[in-house]
């Protein structure tokens, strides 16, 4: 009896113990069973996170490449339009082309045809009539006519009957084409002076530079021979005022109205003129003089 009530105190005394281990051991279950309901829960929303953030990744590039396929066809349908312009346009100019050759051929027919009829018309008529007609000569004009025209804004002079060879009035009206003359000499300096400081520019292009030059040499080239008909215009204002305008300056004859009028600044008369242009043939004086 003794031995039993031993063991069953002993049992108790494990079923305490065991209640007690079992009882520290809950909570311990408790909090490693909330920290792995924790440690669930942030994984869940880690993965729902992941899987928002990829669903929007998708979305963004579905989107781009809806977008890319838009300007595809977008660009694709430009491309297919211009071909069809470009297209149209060289059957517009091939029927062009056509309608032009066309019409030329037409032409040529239509030439030749004329031509024919022309050719076989002139064969009728040179079977009728043999001897062809004499065109009628057309009427000259006669020579006084030629210095009609004003020279320099002034009509020519007209002499009367029984006048003396360089009168007052004679005298007058070549004063008055001189200084005409010269006015407008003078203009033209002016006006090449003004030219060429407006449009004297440094052209990057070596061949607008070059055109420029030559425009510029020639307008030198027309002042340095005007400068030179200047000095003469000067010696026959200064030969009126001396009295021994008109004259010859080698034979001392009249030079003549009509060669003053073509020529003020002559200084010799026609024949007087002839020997020097013969001379200047022969022996090749090219003197200031002899022009």
């Amino acid at each position: 009896m003794p031995a039993k009530k031993a063991a069953s105190k002993k049992r108790k005394k494990a079923k305490a113990t065991r209640r007690k281990v079992t009882a520290k051991k809950k909570p311990a279950r408790k909090k490693a069973a909330s920290k792995r309901k924790v440690t669930r829960k942030k994984a869940v929303t880690k993965k729902r996170a992941t899987r928002k953030k990829t669903a929007k990744k998708k979305a963004a590039r579905k989107k781009v490449a809806k977008k890319k396929a838009a300007r595809k066809k977008v660009a694709k349908k430009k491309a297919a339009k211009k071909k069809a312009a470009k297209k149209k346009a060289a059957k517009k100019k091939v029927a062009r082309k056509k309608a032009t050759k066309k019409k030329v051929s037409k032409k040529k027919v239509a030439r030749k045809k004329a031509s024919k009829k022309k050719v076989s018309k002139k064969k009728k008529v040179s079977k009728k009539r043999p001897a062809a007609r004499k065109k009628a000569a057309r009427p000259r004009r006669p020579r006084g006519d030629v210095l009609t025209a004003p020279i320099h804004g002034i009509s020519p002079y007209q002499p009367k009957r029984g006048e003396d060879y360089m009168s007052d009035a004679q005298l007058k009206h070549f004063r008055e084409i001189l200084n005409a003359w010269k006015r407008e000499l003078m203009y033209e300096v002016d006006r090449t002076v003004h030219h060429m400081q407006d449009e004297a520019a440094n052209f990057p292009d070596p061949n607008d530079r070059a055109t420029q030059e030559s425009e510029f040499g020639l307008e030198l080239r027309t002042r340095d021979r005007e400068r030179k008909l200047l000095r003469k215009i000067d010696s026959a204002l200064a030969r009126i005022d001396d009295g021994s305008y008109g004259y010859c300056e080698e034979t001392g004859e009249e030079i003549g109205l009509k060669r003053l009028e073509a020529r003020p600044v002559a200084t010799l008369c026609l024949e007087a003129q002839e020997r020097r242009e013969l001379a200047e043939r022969q022996f090749r004086d090219r003197d200031d003089r002899y022009r």
